[in-house]
């Protein structure tokens, strides 16, 4: 699946990973404000990113080394994430004032904690909404335009894909092997090396599937990461040899960055009384078995991870 393209929910229980606290708070604030804090209580105050990074320190934490795995502190949570920790000295605050400040400061994580998920949804929300726009703009000026094409691969996008997938059920072409193509692990080369080498990577794998395809293979995108190839009238053995072929060409693709992969599910339409759309979930879980397999393989994880050590 597209990352860029998950749905909101999962997005904003994913995203917050990537959330640092500058991209929460006003740095400034924050410190001015646990500045006049410690001046009324004489307590001290260390506030540290997740894992451990200092950003606020008033008072005495000098030469402290958080520990947030065994001495968390007080931890400041945005939608369910711990994003810092917040620790406080409060020796030198008289006694009578000792459990007052300490009231204020397990107030003061729960304000830190509303402020950040404001942020954060009112950030994610914004960016969601202006993807979503985009996308719906481009399939409006692609069909506006009678193109056929995704633009970033070259195969055909997934309404027109649908078109044809439609053509094929109206000719009750039998038998039809519907093939479902899988990246394997886009979204780690998403995260490591950005949106431009992750395009790449789809790039890559699409010529790959269009090179060994035959002129009357049907290939659509028909989400991020995700091709599906229909074969009309496949011969016994045809689809699963244009897999192994696929497979074969992303293992021998040589790059120093990328290192492509895929997973493969065949199945068949034998019955004109089914329609293609039917098997698309069976081709689905055959290549998640078949995702299973290839990443458990031995060297699988090395050749993946080939980039970041020569980086």
């Amino acid at each position: 699946m597209d990352y860029r393209a998950v749905p909101f929910e999962k997005r904003i229980k994913e995203n917050i990973r990537n959330y640092s606290l500058d991209h929460l708070y006003a740095i400034d604030t924050l410190t001015e404000y646990c500045k006049v804090f410690c001046a009324l209580t004489n307590a001290s105050i260390l506030i540290t990113e997740r894992h451990g990074e200092k950003v606020v320190s008033v008072g005495g934490f000098a030469g402290f080394t958080p520990d947030v795995v065994e001495d968390p502190g007080r931890k400041v949570k945005v939608c369910g994430r711990t994003v810092a920790h917040l620790y406080a000295q409060t020796e030198r605050v008289s006694g009578d004032k000792r459990q007052e400040a300490e009231r204020l400061l397990d107030s003061f994580v729960s304000i830190l904690s509303q402020w950040g998920e404001e942020a954060y949804l009112h950030t994610e929300s914004s960016i969601y909404m202006d993807e979503l726009e985009e996308k719906v703009g481009m399939q409006h000026l692609q069909t506006a335009r009678g193109e056929k094409e995704d633009a970033l691969t070259g195969v055909c996008h997934k309404l027109y894909f649908e078109e044809r997938m439609q053509v094929i059920d109206r000719a009750k072409i039998v038998p039809v092997a519907v093939i479902n193509i899988n990246i394997n692990d886009w979204k780690y080369v998403n995260d490591n090396y950005g949106d431009e080498e992750s395009d790449r990577l789809i790039r890559v794998i699409a010529g790959i599937i269009k090179d060994n395809a035959k002129p009357d293979y049907v290939i659509g995108r028909v989400d991020g990461d995700v091709f599906i190839v229909l074969i009309p009238m496949a011969e016994d053995g045809e689809a699963e040899d244009y897999c192994a072929r696929v497979q074969d060409a992303c293992i021998n693709y040589e790059d120093e960055l990328l290192a492509p992969s895929v997973a493969c599910g065949v199945v068949y339409r034998t019955n004109v009384e089914e329609g293609v759309r039917e098997k698309l979930a069976d081709a689905e879980y055959e290549m998640f078995n078949n995702k299973f397999e290839i990443k458990n393989s031995p060297g699988y994880r090395q050749r993946l991870e080939k980039g970041k050590r020569q980086a």
